[in-house]
Protein backbone atom coordinates (compact mmCIF):
# COMPACT_ATOMS: atom_id res chain seq x y z
CA UNK A 1 0.00 0.00 0.00
CA UNK A 2 3.25 2.01 -0.63
CA UNK A 3 1.99 6.38 -1.03
CA UNK A 4 -1.43 5.33 0.71
CA UNK A 5 -2.12 6.17 4.05
CA UNK A 6 -5.67 3.63 3.77
CA UNK A 7 -7.39 0.87 1.47
CA UNK A 8 -10.94 2.44 1.03
CA UNK A 9 -12.31 5.72 2.40
CA UNK A 10 -15.84 5.96 2.61
CA UNK A 11 -17.28 9.60 2.40
CA UNK A 12 -20.51 9.37 3.47
CA UNK A 13 -22.87 7.26 5.91
CA UNK A 14 -26.31 7.31 4.95
CA UNK A 15 -28.04 4.71 2.66
CA UNK A 16 -24.96 4.69 0.07
CA UNK A 17 -22.08 4.76 2.43
CA UNK A 18 -22.64 2.50 4.90
CA UNK A 19 -23.69 -0.23 2.74
CA UNK A 20 -20.19 0.66 0.76
CA UNK A 21 -18.22 0.64 3.59
CA UNK A 22 -19.71 -2.83 4.43
CA UNK A 23 -19.54 -4.83 1.14
CA UNK A 24 -15.77 -2.98 1.23
CA UNK A 25 -14.50 -4.70 4.30
CA UNK A 26 -17.09 -7.56 3.95
CA UNK A 27 -14.77 -8.66 0.62
CA UNK A 28 -11.44 -7.83 2.60
CA UNK A 29 -10.42 -4.04 1.96
CA UNK A 30 -9.28 -2.40 5.23
CA UNK A 31 -11.69 0.55 5.25
CA UNK A 32 -12.46 3.78 7.12
CA UNK A 33 -15.82 5.63 6.54
CA UNK A 34 -15.98 8.86 7.87
CA UNK A 35 -19.58 11.13 8.38
CA UNK A 36 -20.26 15.13 9.06
CA UNK A 37 -23.01 13.67 11.06
CA UNK A 38 -22.90 12.76 14.82
CA UNK A 39 -25.78 10.72 15.14
CA UNK A 40 -26.45 8.36 11.94
CA UNK A 41 -29.95 8.68 10.44
CA UNK A 42 -29.97 12.81 12.10
CA UNK A 43 -31.51 15.19 10.71
CA UNK A 44 -33.84 13.08 8.86
CA UNK A 45 -34.27 14.56 5.26
CA UNK A 46 -36.25 11.52 3.33
CA UNK A 47 -39.78 10.81 2.67
CA UNK A 48 -39.22 7.28 4.20
CA UNK A 49 -40.83 5.09 1.56
CA UNK A 50 -39.08 1.87 0.00
CA UNK A 51 -40.39 -0.68 -2.36
CA UNK A 52 -40.88 -3.55 -1.11
CA UNK A 53 -38.56 -5.31 -3.19
CA UNK A 54 -35.51 -3.59 -1.02
CA UNK A 55 -37.53 -5.12 2.10
CA UNK A 56 -36.69 -8.88 1.03
CA UNK A 57 -33.08 -8.64 0.79
CA UNK A 58 -32.05 -5.42 3.13
CA UNK A 59 -32.37 -6.97 6.93
CA UNK A 60 -32.31 -3.21 8.06
CA UNK A 61 -35.85 -2.23 6.26
CA UNK A 62 -37.08 -4.81 8.80
CA UNK A 63 -35.59 -3.71 11.74
CA UNK A 64 -36.94 0.35 10.57
CA UNK A 65 -40.21 -0.91 9.19
CA UNK A 66 -43.15 1.44 10.72
CA UNK A 67 -46.42 0.22 8.27
CA UNK A 68 -46.93 -1.48 5.15
CA UNK A 69 -48.23 0.25 2.09
CA UNK A 70 -50.88 -1.37 -0.51
CA UNK A 71 -51.38 1.42 -3.21
CA UNK A 72 -50.32 4.53 -4.59
CA UNK A 73 -53.44 7.35 -4.87
CA UNK A 74 -52.88 10.21 -6.97
CA UNK A 75 -54.55 13.58 -6.91
CA UNK A 76 -54.39 15.98 -10.17
CA UNK A 77 -55.26 19.01 -9.50
CA UNK A 78 -58.16 18.82 -7.04
CA UNK A 79 -59.36 15.33 -9.20
CA UNK A 80 -59.24 11.82 -7.77
CA UNK A 81 -57.83 9.84 -6.49
CA UNK A 82 -56.63 7.62 -9.34
CA UNK A 83 -55.24 4.29 -7.69
CA UNK A 84 -52.62 2.32 -8.59
CA UNK A 85 -53.05 -0.94 -7.12
CA UNK A 86 -50.46 -3.29 -5.52
CA UNK A 87 -48.05 -0.86 -5.17
CA UNK A 88 -46.56 -2.54 -2.44
CA UNK A 89 -43.51 -1.44 0.20
CA UNK A 90 -42.83 -0.09 3.67
CA UNK A 91 -42.93 3.27 5.31
CA UNK A 92 -39.67 3.15 7.71
CA UNK A 93 -37.84 5.14 10.21
CA UNK A 94 -35.48 6.27 8.35
CA UNK A 95 -32.77 6.92 11.48
CA UNK A 96 -33.07 3.73 12.74
CA UNK A 97 -32.82 2.32 8.87
CA UNK A 98 -29.45 4.54 8.57
CA UNK A 99 -28.16 3.28 12.22
CA UNK A 100 -28.65 -0.31 11.47
CA UNK A 101 -26.82 0.01 8.30
CA UNK A 102 -24.08 1.89 10.18
CA UNK A 103 -23.71 -1.07 12.54
CA UNK A 104 -24.15 -3.69 10.11
CA UNK A 105 -20.44 -1.58 8.16
CA UNK A 106 -19.21 -1.68 11.85
CA UNK A 107 -19.75 -5.18 12.28
CA UNK A 108 -18.25 -6.22 8.77
CA UNK A 109 -15.40 -4.88 9.84
CA UNK A 110 -15.12 -0.83 8.83
CA UNK A 111 -14.00 1.49 11.29
CA UNK A 112 -16.77 4.17 11.12
CA UNK A 113 -15.82 7.80 12.55
CA UNK A 114 -19.04 9.82 12.92
CA UNK A 115 -19.22 13.82 13.98
CA UNK A 116 -15.78 13.78 10.98
CA UNK A 117 -16.63 16.36 8.02
CA UNK A 118 -14.54 15.63 4.74
CA UNK A 119 -13.39 18.96 4.23
CA UNK A 120 -11.47 19.12 0.77
CA UNK A 121 -10.05 16.89 -1.86
CA UNK A 122 -6.93 17.60 -3.64
CA UNK A 123 -6.51 17.03 -7.36
CA UNK A 124 -3.96 13.93 -6.20
CA UNK A 125 -6.78 12.38 -4.50
CA UNK A 126 -5.35 13.36 -1.09
CA UNK A 127 -8.21 14.04 1.38
CA UNK A 128 -7.72 16.60 4.17
CA UNK A 129 -10.76 15.99 7.36
CA UNK A 130 -11.87 18.92 9.31
CA UNK A 131 -9.55 18.31 12.44
CA UNK A 132 -6.50 18.76 9.44
CA UNK A 133 -5.60 14.94 9.20
CA UNK A 134 -4.78 14.29 5.34
CA UNK A 135 -5.27 10.97 3.54
CA UNK A 136 -4.31 9.35 0.82
CA UNK A 137 -6.94 6.40 -0.02
CA UNK A 138 -6.22 3.75 -2.80
CA UNK A 139 -9.98 4.14 -3.54
CA UNK A 140 -11.98 6.77 -2.28
CA UNK A 141 -16.01 6.34 -2.47
CA UNK A 142 -17.95 9.48 -2.31
CA UNK A 143 -21.33 8.83 -0.84
CA UNK A 144 -21.42 12.37 0.35
CA UNK A 145 -25.04 13.37 -0.94
CA UNK A 146 -26.18 15.62 -3.94
CA UNK A 147 -23.48 18.10 -3.46
CA UNK A 148 -20.85 15.22 -3.49
CA UNK A 149 -17.43 17.13 -2.54
CA UNK A 150 -16.06 14.26 -3.58
CA UNK A 151 -17.95 14.10 -6.88
CA UNK A 152 -17.11 17.96 -7.93
CA UNK A 153 -13.52 17.58 -7.17
CA UNK A 154 -13.18 14.65 -9.82
CA UNK A 155 -15.40 16.54 -12.13
CA UNK A 156 -18.52 14.58 -11.64
CA UNK A 157 -21.10 16.96 -9.88
CA UNK A 158 -24.74 16.75 -9.95
CA UNK A 159 -26.80 19.26 -12.86
CA UNK A 160 -29.46 19.54 -11.21
CA UNK A 161 -31.26 19.59 -7.88
CA UNK A 162 -35.01 19.68 -6.29
CA UNK A 163 -35.76 21.50 -3.01
CA UNK A 164 -37.89 20.24 -0.62
CA UNK A 165 -39.27 20.47 2.66
CA UNK A 166 -41.24 18.11 4.83
CA UNK A 167 -43.81 18.26 8.08
CA UNK A 168 -44.99 15.33 10.26
CA UNK A 169 -48.51 15.62 10.95
CA UNK A 170 -51.56 13.89 12.61
CA UNK A 171 -53.72 10.86 10.72
CA UNK A 172 -56.76 10.88 12.00
CA UNK A 173 -57.10 7.02 11.15
CA UNK A 174 -55.35 4.38 9.38
CA UNK A 175 -54.18 4.84 5.89
CA UNK A 176 -52.16 2.50 3.69
CA UNK A 177 -51.90 4.05 0.58
CA UNK A 178 -49.25 7.20 -0.53
CA UNK A 179 -50.94 9.68 -1.69
CA UNK A 180 -49.36 12.19 -4.43
CA UNK A 181 -50.90 15.57 -5.56
CA UNK A 182 -49.43 16.32 -8.95
CA UNK A 183 -50.45 20.71 -9.21
CA UNK A 184 -49.26 23.10 -12.33
CA UNK A 185 -48.06 25.42 -9.68
CA UNK A 186 -45.71 22.57 -7.94
CA UNK A 187 -43.17 23.37 -10.55
CA UNK A 188 -40.85 20.43 -11.37
CA UNK A 189 -42.22 18.21 -8.29
CA UNK A 190 -45.09 17.10 -6.60
CA UNK A 191 -46.60 17.10 -2.96
CA UNK A 192 -46.99 13.84 -0.84
CA UNK A 193 -48.73 12.54 1.74
CA UNK A 194 -47.19 9.44 3.31
CA UNK A 195 -48.77 7.56 6.24
CA UNK A 196 -45.86 6.36 9.55
CA UNK A 197 -48.95 4.70 11.90
CA UNK A 198 -50.27 7.84 13.49
CA UNK A 199 -48.24 10.19 11.96
CA UNK A 200 -47.96 11.19 7.92
CA UNK A 201 -45.13 12.86 6.09
CA UNK A 202 -46.32 15.88 4.47
CA UNK A 203 -44.11 17.30 1.82
CA UNK A 204 -43.37 18.89 -1.55
CA UNK A 205 -40.65 19.45 -4.04
CA UNK A 206 -39.95 22.49 -6.60
CA UNK A 207 -37.51 23.58 -8.65
CA UNK A 208 -34.74 25.58 -6.60
CA UNK A 209 -35.74 29.08 -8.41
CA UNK A 210 -39.38 28.55 -7.03
CA UNK A 211 -37.87 27.88 -3.62
CA UNK A 212 -39.57 30.74 -1.80
CA UNK A 213 -42.92 29.03 -2.58
CA UNK A 214 -42.20 25.84 -0.66
CA UNK A 215 -43.81 27.36 2.56
CA UNK A 216 -46.90 28.83 1.42
CA UNK A 217 -47.79 25.95 -1.15
CA UNK A 218 -47.02 23.35 1.52
CA UNK A 219 -49.41 25.28 4.66
CA UNK A 220 -51.98 25.49 1.61
CA UNK A 221 -51.73 21.63 1.35
CA UNK A 222 -51.97 21.13 4.93
CA UNK A 223 -54.70 23.59 4.98
CA UNK A 224 -56.70 22.01 2.49
CA UNK A 225 -56.34 18.00 4.18
CA UNK A 226 -57.05 19.39 7.29
CA UNK A 227 -60.22 20.94 6.28
CA UNK A 228 -61.11 17.73 4.53
CA UNK A 229 -60.19 15.98 7.89
CA UNK A 230 -57.77 13.73 6.04
CA UNK A 231 -54.45 14.92 8.81
CA UNK A 232 -54.87 17.04 12.27
CA UNK A 233 -53.63 20.34 12.77
CA UNK A 234 -50.62 19.25 14.62
CA UNK A 235 -47.06 19.98 13.11
CA UNK A 236 -43.43 18.67 14.26
CA UNK A 237 -40.57 17.71 12.57
CA UNK A 238 -40.26 20.22 9.73
CA UNK A 239 -37.46 19.53 7.69
CA UNK A 240 -35.67 20.02 4.18
CA UNK A 241 -33.06 18.90 1.70
CA UNK A 242 -32.16 18.24 -1.65
CA UNK A 243 -32.80 15.65 -4.05
CA UNK A 244 -30.02 15.80 -7.59
CA UNK A 245 -32.64 15.45 -10.61
CA UNK A 246 -30.60 15.88 -13.83
CA UNK A 247 -29.42 12.45 -13.86
CA UNK A 248 -26.41 10.48 -13.53
CA UNK A 249 -23.65 12.63 -13.08
CA UNK A 250 -20.57 10.32 -12.69
CA UNK A 251 -19.67 6.61 -11.82
CA UNK A 252 -15.99 6.41 -12.00
CA UNK A 253 -12.77 8.28 -12.29
CA UNK A 254 -9.64 8.70 -10.85
CA UNK A 255 -7.83 11.61 -8.80
CA UNK A 256 -4.23 10.92 -9.54
CA UNK A 257 -3.37 7.55 -8.56
CA UNK A 258 -6.78 7.16 -6.25
CA UNK A 259 -9.52 5.81 -7.55
CA UNK A 260 -12.82 7.37 -7.33
CA UNK A 261 -15.83 5.75 -7.45
CA UNK A 262 -19.55 7.61 -6.66
CA UNK A 263 -22.82 6.01 -5.40
CA UNK A 264 -26.64 6.94 -4.42
CA UNK A 265 -27.38 10.56 -4.37
CA UNK A 266 -23.40 11.45 -5.21
CA UNK A 267 -23.85 9.81 -8.35
CA UNK A 268 -27.15 11.00 -9.49
CA UNK A 269 -28.53 7.99 -9.39
CA UNK A 270 -32.35 9.29 -8.20
CA UNK A 271 -35.01 9.15 -9.99
CA UNK A 272 -35.55 12.70 -11.98
CA UNK A 273 -39.70 12.16 -11.38
CA UNK A 274 -40.51 10.67 -8.25
CA UNK A 275 -37.58 11.61 -6.27
CA UNK A 276 -37.13 7.98 -4.95
CA UNK A 277 -33.38 7.37 -4.12
CA UNK A 278 -33.14 4.73 -0.95
CA UNK A 279 -33.25 1.73 -3.17
CA UNK A 280 -30.29 2.45 -5.82
CA UNK A 281 -28.36 4.12 -3.21
CA UNK A 282 -28.19 1.04 -1.20
CA UNK A 283 -27.56 -1.29 -4.89
CA UNK A 284 -25.32 0.92 -5.78
CA UNK A 285 -23.31 1.23 -2.32
CA UNK A 286 -23.04 -2.66 -2.51
CA UNK A 287 -21.78 -2.59 -5.72
CA UNK A 288 -19.22 0.43 -5.15
CA UNK A 289 -18.04 -1.22 -1.93
CA UNK A 290 -17.67 -4.94 -3.75
CA UNK A 291 -15.99 -2.70 -6.83
CA UNK A 292 -13.81 -1.29 -4.23
CA UNK A 293 -12.54 -4.83 -2.87
CA UNK A 294 -11.44 -6.40 -5.68
CA UNK A 295 -9.23 -2.77 -6.54
CA UNK A 296 -7.48 -3.77 -3.15
CA UNK A 297 -7.17 -6.96 -4.72
CA UNK A 298 -5.90 -6.50 -7.66
CA UNK A 299 -8.66 -6.45 -10.13
CA UNK A 300 -7.93 -3.25 -12.42
CA UNK A 301 -11.25 -3.38 -14.51
CA UNK A 302 -13.65 -3.39 -11.36
CA UNK A 303 -13.95 0.03 -11.74
CA UNK A 304 -15.08 -0.20 -15.05
CA UNK A 305 -17.19 -2.95 -14.46
CA UNK A 306 -18.52 -1.08 -11.63
CA UNK A 307 -19.46 1.82 -13.86
CA UNK A 308 -20.71 -0.39 -16.53
CA UNK A 309 -23.12 -2.15 -14.24
CA UNK A 310 -24.50 0.85 -12.70
CA UNK A 311 -25.14 2.51 -15.51
CA UNK A 312 -27.19 -0.77 -17.28
CA UNK A 313 -28.97 -1.08 -14.15
CA UNK A 314 -30.16 2.63 -13.40
CA UNK A 315 -29.76 4.07 -16.72
CA UNK A 316 -33.10 3.13 -18.64
CA UNK A 317 -35.17 4.79 -15.89
CA UNK A 318 -33.22 7.54 -15.38
CA UNK A 319 -33.48 8.09 -18.38
CA UNK A 320 -36.79 8.12 -19.17
CA UNK A 321 -37.79 10.35 -16.19
CA UNK A 322 -35.21 12.66 -17.11
CA UNK A 323 -37.34 12.81 -20.32
CA UNK A 324 -40.31 12.98 -18.72
CA UNK A 325 -39.33 15.82 -16.51
CA UNK A 326 -38.05 17.90 -19.47
CA UNK A 327 -41.19 17.86 -21.24
CA UNK A 328 -43.19 19.01 -18.10
CA UNK A 329 -40.84 22.04 -17.56
CA UNK A 330 -41.25 22.72 -21.30
CA UNK A 331 -45.05 22.33 -20.91
CA UNK A 332 -44.65 24.45 -17.97
CA UNK A 333 -42.23 27.23 -19.49
CA UNK A 334 -44.99 27.44 -22.86
CA UNK A 335 -48.17 27.73 -21.40
CA UNK A 336 -50.69 26.72 -18.82
CA UNK A 337 -49.93 22.97 -18.21
CA UNK A 338 -53.01 20.59 -19.02
CA UNK A 339 -53.77 17.25 -16.87
CA UNK A 340 -52.84 15.27 -19.59
CA UNK A 341 -49.07 16.84 -19.36
CA UNK A 342 -49.21 16.27 -15.90
CA UNK A 343 -50.28 12.41 -16.25
CA UNK A 344 -47.98 11.50 -18.48
CA UNK A 345 -45.06 13.13 -16.26
CA UNK A 346 -46.09 10.70 -13.16
CA UNK A 347 -45.38 7.19 -13.03
CA UNK A 348 -48.85 6.02 -12.61
CA UNK A 349 -50.40 6.17 -16.26
CA UNK A 350 -49.72 4.77 -18.71
CA UNK A 351 -48.74 7.67 -20.53
CA UNK A 352 -45.61 8.17 -18.63
CA UNK A 353 -44.75 4.93 -20.30
CA UNK A 354 -45.86 5.35 -24.10
CA UNK A 355 -44.29 6.62 -26.88
CA UNK A 356 -46.57 9.33 -27.58
CA UNK A 357 -44.86 12.39 -29.19
CA UNK A 358 -45.14 14.53 -26.27
CA UNK A 359 -46.84 17.74 -28.18
CA UNK A 360 -49.66 15.77 -28.20
CA UNK A 361 -50.70 15.77 -24.59
CA UNK A 362 -50.62 20.17 -24.15
CA UNK A 363 -52.34 22.50 -25.49
CA UNK A 364 -49.46 25.42 -26.21
CA UNK A 365 -51.53 29.13 -25.64
CA UNK A 366 -49.59 32.31 -25.13
CA UNK A 367 -49.73 34.38 -22.18
CA UNK A 368 -52.83 36.47 -21.16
Amino acid sequence: MSGFDTEVLVAGLGPAGAVAAAAAAAGGARVLAIDRRAQAGLPVQCAEFVPMMLGGDTPAVRAARVQDITTMDTYVRGAGPDITPDFRGHMIDRAAFDAALVEAARRAGAEVRLATPLRAVAPDGTCTLADGTRLRPRVLIGADGPRSLVGRAAGMPNRALMETRQMSVDLPGPHDATDIFLRPEIAGGYAWLFPKGGLANLGLGILPAKKALLKPLLDALHAELLAARRVGPRLARLTGGLIPVGGIAGLAARLGPTQVLLAGDAAGLVNPVTGAGITPAVLSGRMAGRAAAALIAGDAAAAADYAEEASDLFGPSIALALARRGEILAASAAGPVTDAALRRGWIAYDDYWSRTPANALWEVKEPA
